[in-house]
């Protein structure tokens, strides 16, 4: 991949963001592309797909619902509030 001033130049109006230096904009992702194709050329069919790094993996705990009351916490500080929901004014006719 191709990676100029016109790149960085169509990536500065896509992404909204100024860019100064886009000259050397284009040398640092170009030298992230280059890293990036190195990873591809890694041979990794011996390698068996993993979900995480640690033996053990990551506990997780039972998704068990719990009673609170925050919806009535929230809406004590509402100036309106019926059934559960915001009254606010009406902004359309």
């Amino acid at each position: 991949m191709k990676i100029d001033e016109s790149l960085v130049k169509r990536l500065e109006t896509l992404s909204m963001v100024e860019i100064e230096d886009k000259a050397s904009m284009a040398k640092d992702l170009a030298e992230i592309v280059e890293f990036v194709e190195m990873l591809n050329e890694l041979d990794t069919s011996n390698v068996d797909a993993t979900f995480s790094t640690l033996d053990n993996s990551t506990y997780l705990r039972e998704d068990e619902p719990i009673k609170n009351n925050v919806i009535e916490e929230i809406l004590e500080h509402a100036p309106k509030a019926k059934d559960g929901f915001f009254i606010v004014p009406k902004i359309i006719e």
